[in-house]
């Protein structure tokens, strides 16, 4: 069986779409970042992008990382520092990208992500294309990534399917479920 390739995940909070379609910035919130890291962690991805061109949001990410990675919470909590570390702020995809390729000296495919999207790849899919090259899984925030990412062509994953019709994860939740239909074992209840 063929080895992974590396994988990073990208939670994106500019371009994104809020609740009526308009182009956005979204506010980055703390529990997105904790609780993203821990699964990135808990399923071997090698980096976490938080995404966003806003200076204040980016600082206020970087304050974050300093406690929770080399302050006080390192100390306090080491399994929070070993998920935490693997984040980094970025300004933009291009940038993540960027600095994914440099890690992994490939160009890696963006693999997007959009619960009302129904041009998919299934999540099998999925973990082929993860053993032919890096991946970048990309994770809208606010009501999701905005159109103009989904005009590079890249690979779209399919929605996680709720029940009766309803389909409204929070980011943290879905990545969890994504990576694990992508990274995990495959083991059964």
């Amino acid at each position: 069986m063929t080895a992974d390739q590396p994988l990073a995940i990208a939670l994106v909070h500019h371009p994104v779409r809020d609740r009526n379609g308009a182009l956005i910035t979204a506010a980055v919130t703390n529990l997105d970042l904790h609780d993203l890291a821990r699964s990135a962690k808990t399923f071997g991805v090698e980096r976490f992008y938080v995404v966003t061109p806003v200076a204040e949001q980016q600082r206020l990410v970087t304050r974050l990382l300093d406690h929770w990675v080399v302050g006080h919470g390192a100390s306090y909590n080491p399994d929070r520092a070993a998920a935490l570390e693997l984040a980094a702020v970025v300004d933009s995809l291009d940038q993540a990208l960027a600095d994914w390729r440099q890690l992994t000296s490939e160009d890696a495919l963006p693999l997007l992500t959009g619960a009302q999207r129904c041009d998919g790849i299934s999540f099998s899919m999925g973990r082929q294309m993860l053993k032919q090259r890096p991946i970048l899984l990309t994770l809208g925030t606010g009501s999701g990534l905005a159109e103009e990412l989904f005009e590079n062509e890249w690979p779209v994953l399919e929605p996680i399917a709720g029940v009766a019709g309803y389909n409204h994860l929070p980011v943290r939740a879905a990545a969890a479920i994504m990576l694990d239909r992508i990274k995990g074992t495959g083991k059964e209840l």
